[in-house]
């Protein structure tokens, strides 16, 4: 393998666009090891990775700040990796009240459903209706707002 990468050889192999290694700069998470004279941008080949553990945690649900967090201790020898699984730990956490709250804005939309005859013009449709209530009395009953 070449001794550095070009950002279309790094967003080829890590199976992103090229725009996107262009945010991630943006963004601090990613940098080059320099630049060849015509100004184009030199990656060493653990750039791939770097872009791939990325992709990876933001797959998972991690906000590019916590991706950040979870770099600084990829490359810490004295951290711990109950650090990370106390980070993963929350993210699942967090995971689990959105699944709760779409759960119940599933309840709420099966419920709407169900009060629909679908008969007669909409303006006497219970769907639409519902939608000029105070939604807090309907949807906060199990939904948590961020």
């Amino acid at each position: 393998m070449e001794a550095t990468l070009t950002i279309g050889k790094v967003a080829k192999e890590a199976g992103v666009n090229i725009q996107t290694i262009r945010f991630y700069e943006r963004k601090e998470l990613l940098s080059p090891d320099g630049h060849r004279e015509s100004g184009y941008r030199l990656y060493a080949p653990d750039a791939i990775n770097r872009v791939r553990f990325i992709k990876n945690a933001q797959e998972l649900g991690f906000s590019l700040k916590e991706v950040s967090g979870l770099l600084r201790l990829r490359i810490s020898r004295r951290v711990h990796c109950a650090s990370v699984k106390k980070k993963a730990g929350s993210k699942l956490r967090d995971v689990q009240e959105k699944i709760a709250g779409l759960q119940a804005l599933e309840r709420v939309l099966r419920g709407l459903i169900n009060t629909c005859q679908s008969q007669g013009t909409t303006n006497s449709c219970p769907i639409l209706k519902s939608l000029e209530v105070n939604r807090k009395s309907n949807v906060s009953k199990g939904v948590k707002k961020r």
